[in-house]
């Protein structure tokens, strides 16, 4: 700075125009701030902004000093006479000045004859102007102060900030007597104008996950807002100076910190931006991170956005509790709305009795209950009459509101343990508005505000218990996110930790347990997968296999995607849901399915965590997840699966497998047509005492025959030409008639949605299994699943078919067929 004090003064020696030396000056200026970056790392977050600022001091006093120059030359009047005074405004005038903010200046003159002070003020601007300063200002005479003020708060507000930087000292002593006229003048207006201002501020910039540091809840405005009415009602220069009845030196250490935070948070904000920036987009906040020190790891990045959040969440708190103790005198009717109650001498357990007493209706607390919730004594683990007032807040109607207190006073993580982590977690999925808390916090408030009618009659037929126990589960669904485990998991075993210190009775602990391990498979389900299949819905309700748990998991559906943000739960999404939720009240009919829905998805989870079958490539673990089959999985080892899909994976239009050791068996995999009623046919000699057919994927089919007998080896190669003519097209079988009446075939074409069901029951005999099959084939009827049983020379054949076929509106026929003696060719 020195060196420019010495080159500018060269210039102004060498009369040299006015251009030269703001191009000067404007090079300075860029050199300066290119060395930003550097200077930040080495100091602290309101030292950098003192510093800035203090840097722009020095240039607003060069500019100030060169236009004086200019203006009068070798006849300079001393400083103090010229009635001209510059004071800076906002963050600049409170030694905040962030990197890339404007620098607000306030021109104060006297219109003194001879002195030409309006053409030096112009003078000044054009110099400012050129060398690039980012600059508000503006140019009262001093007689105006005090009624410029009155006409509009936000000037009111800077002028109250407003600090000296240059110009006439006798001067400003006339500014600081017009900011004492403008303290005293009206302060209830003002009072009540700004507090209505963060009200408005609050409603549009909430902590979601892209923050605004100034004018969001906890931001620097919540701050300032605090120094302003101090500055009015105390005069005092900082918020540290206002009366220990107000300010306590522990709460005000906690403040600063969190201030301190977010000044460099901000200032590392603008570095990054290269332009004024108060919103920290996810885009650029590992940048920002980086340069605030942290590691570049996803997890470093989850630290620091959580510390930015919980920053915040402490400006508002001692900011609320601090306004509220200053201008309670002023403005009362400003928390008329508030739950307010003698807080004098009373626990932690006491206060929240008496919350839980007032939440028969909505309510938010008054500061003072947060400052005694805040303050309150409490023991260092829950007793058991406080675990029993936490349990008593889920039976109230309104348990947001006292959960929101609790939250606000920053004892959530004190008064439920289990959801420590997820306090001011954030959620960096591109899908979650909020922290892990606040968005459940939002879930529970839509819980007790439904406004849906089919919704809500589900939750009022809930009993008194199980509506505690929905509360419980909506507030900790995502209690065990922040792990390296699946959140689901780890939310389960926290909340049967949180379950079980309450004492919750173990059928309800069950319940929730199964809620927060699959609260997000509704949502999925209805989203992602095909509501017409009944596969899907199969698979949905075998994980909630009552009435109840399916009510419970669409109110906590419901609720959790009401708690993401505006736009995500939308009539389209609610229908899609609304339809699978009645889709599973009507499955839960076919109890059989369901069971066996149920025990394929258990043998499923544990073949997806065997090293063989995580070893295999992605696109063939979806495959096999896939086989809509529920035997193929129960019936076979996690090692046939995958034996089985894989050969699958090799085979091009087939291929087979003959074991012939105990007696025989044909495995047939295949992608062309097979005529099943050929092969068999030509076996009948041999009595099949099982058979399976299961669909695979891609077009494959899975046939397993076995045999009661073994057979010559020598026989071998003539049942693999067999096999071989069986996918031929122009082959035909020769059938046997069987014997068979109407009442020992049972067809359901109501089964299931997709699926009809063929049963025959009756005599073993010779070629009855071919025909039965060679009849399907002819009319081009698709088996999904068969189920071929003989015992002590009795059959038991299930046949499971595709309603979507010619199966239906053919079993006339295939009955005929069956039982008349008619012979097909």
């Amino acid at each position: 700075m020195t060196s420019l004090n010495t080159e500018v003064e060269q210039l102004i020696y060498e009369n040299a125009p006015d251009f030269k030396i703001a191009q000067l000056i404007k090079k300075y200026i860029k050199e300066y701030f290119k060395t930003l970056p550097e200077i930040f790392s080495q100091t602290g977050g309101k030292d950098f902004l003192v510093k800035h600022t203090n840097r722009i001091d020095t240039i607003v006093k060069l500019v100030y000093k060169i236009t004086i120059r200019e203006m009068f030359g070798n006849y300079q009047p001393l400083k103090n006479t010229i009635p001209i005074s510059i004071a800076a405004l906002g963050s600049y005038g409170r030694e905040q000045l962030c990197v890339h903010s404007d620098i607000d200046l306030m021109i104060v003159y006297d219109e003194v004859e001879g002195y030409k002070t309006k053409e030096i003020i112009e003078k000044m601007l054009y110099m400012f102007w050129d060398i690039g300063l980012k600059l508000g200002h503006r140019v009262h005479e001093l007689s105006d102060i005090a009624e410029v003020a009155k006409s509009d708060i936000t000037i009111k507000s800077a002028i109250l900030e407003s600090r000296y930087v240059e110009g006439s000292n006798i001067l400003w002593t006339g500014v600081e007597n017009s900011i004492a006229t403008i303290r005293r003048d009206k302060p209830e207006e003002f009072i009540r104008a700004k507090i209505e201002e963060q009200r408005l501020l609050h409603q549009k910039y909430p902590i979601t996950m892209e923050p605004n540091l100034k004018e969001g809840v906890g931001g620097f405005r919540d701050a300032n807002l605090v120094f302003w009415v101090g500055k009015l009602l105390y005069n005092v220069p900082r918020i540290k100076d206002l009366p220990d009845s107000i300010v306590q030196e522990a709460d005000y250490k906690q403040f600063r910190i969190s201030l301190e935070f977010l000044f460099r948070v901000r200032s590392a904000l603008h570095l990054v931006a290269g332009k004024k920036e108060d919103r920290l987009r996810l885009e650029i906040l590992p940048d920002v991170a980086t340069l605030l020190g942290y590691d570049s790891t996803h997890q470093a990045h989850m630290k620091f956005a959580k510390k930015t959040i919980d920053s915040l969440r402490c400006i508002k708190l001692f900011g609320k509790i601090w306004l509220e103790e200053m201008v309670n005198s002023y403005a009362p009717e400003l928390y008329v709305d508030k739950l307010y109650f003698d807080t004098e001498k009373k626990g932690l357990s006491e206060l929240i009795t008496i919350l839980n007493s007032s939440a028969t209706i909505p309510y938010s607390v008054h500061p003072r209950v947060s400052k005694a919730l805040l303050h309150a004594k409490k023991p260092e683990k829950l007793d058991r009459k406080l675990k029993s007032t936490i349990k008593d807040i889920f039976r109230q109607v309104h348990s947001h509101s006292t959960l929101r207190a609790i939250h606000e006073a920053r004892l959530l993580k004190y008064i439920i343990p289990t959801m420590e982590k997820v306090i001011d977690l954030p959620q960096f999925d591109g899908y979650h508005h909020y922290s892990v808390d606040v968005h459940s916090l939002h879930a529970l408030w839509h819980l007790e505000n439904i406004d849906d009618e089919y919704i809500q009659s589900i939750y009022s037929s809930l009993t008194s218990n199980q509506i505690a126990l929905i509360k419980m589960v909506v507030l900790m669904h995502d209690a065990g996110k922040g792990r390296k485990r699946d959140h689901h998991l780890v939310g389960v075993s926290l909340f049967k930790i949180f379950a079980k210190s309450i004492e919750l009775d173990n059928e309800l602990q069950s319940i929730g347990e199964t809620l927060i391990q699959y609260h997000n498979l509704m949502s999925t389900t209805a989203q992602r997968e095909d509501l017409h299949s009944e596969k899907s819905i199969l698979q949905f309700a075998s994980r909630f296999n009552s009435k109840l748990l399916l009510d419970m998991i669409y109110l906590l559906t419901y609720a959790d995607m009401r708690g993401v943000g505006k736009g995500i739960y939308t009539n389209f999404n609610a229908r899609l849901i609304r339809t699978l939720y009645r889709a599973s009240v009507d499955s839960l009919k076919h109890e059989k399915m369901l069971s066996m829905t149920a025990k394929k998805l258990k043998k499923q989870e544990t073949l997806k965590k065997s090293a063989e079958f995580l070893a295999l490539p992605r696109t063939l673990q979806k495959k096999i997840l896939s086989i809509p089959s529920n035997e193929f999985f129960i019936d076979n080892t996690k090692q046939r699966v995958l034996e089985i899909a894989q050969n699958a994976m090799n085979t091009g239009k087939y291929s087979y497998e003959i074991g012939n050791r105990e007696f025989l068996t044909i495995e047939i995999i295949r992608r062309d047509k097979i005529h099943l009623g050929y092969l068999l046919s030509k076996l009948d000699r041999l009595q099949v005492v099982k058979m399976e057919i299961v669909k695979l994927f891609d077009d494959l089919k899975y046939f397993k025959i076995d045999f009661s007998d073994k057979i010559d080896d020598s026989e071998i190669t003539l049942v693999e030409y067999t096999i071989e003519d069986a996918f031929r097209s122009d082959v035909k079988p020769k059938l046997i008639k069987p014997s068979i009446t109407k009442e020992q075939i049972e067809i359901d074409c109501e089964h299931s949605r997709e699926y009809a069901t063929m049963r025959i029951r009756t005599a073993d005999q010779k070629g009855m299994l071919a025909y039965t099959i060679a009849l399907f084939d002819s009319l081009d009827i698709d088996i999904a699943t068969a189920k071929i049983h003989t015992i002590k020379s009795r059959v038991n054949d299930l046949f499971l078919i595709e309603k979507d076929g010619n199966f239906c509106h053919n079993t006339d026929n295939i009955i005929k067929d069956l039982t008349e003696n008619i012979c097909v060719e």
